[in-house]
């Protein structure tokens, strides 16, 4: 059952749109690896702004997600990509279909 989430938005540097892009479509394969990510979605919200939306079973999944290799990478590379710093707010799933 899923119980809790991130919601994470992304605001690209000028001309760094692309990159984002490539960069959230290769996290993909490391959310796969991840037994406790449940569902795992990177979005373009418009031009410059993207996101990623995850689910998990319970807080020990959320944790693990937040301590791997995603936001790992997300952080090494936020610097050169990222207008802003990522909002990542942690969510409580009400229902899920």
């Amino acid at each position: 059952m899923i119980k809790v989430g991130l919601l994470v938005r992304l605001e690209a540097k000028p001309g760094k749109e692309q990159a984002v892009i490539d960069f959230l479509k290769s996290g993909l394969t490391l959310a796969q690896d991840e037994p406790a990510t449940i569902t795992w979605y990177a979005t373009q919200l418009g031009p410059s702004t993207f996101g990623i939306f995850d689910t998990f079973p319970d807080e020990a999944g959320r944790t693990a997600h937040l301590q791997g290799p995603i936001a790992a990478a997300l952080m090494a590379n936020a610097a050169d990509l990222l207008a802003t710093d990522p909002v990542i707010e942690q969510i409580d799933i009400l229902a899920a279909k």
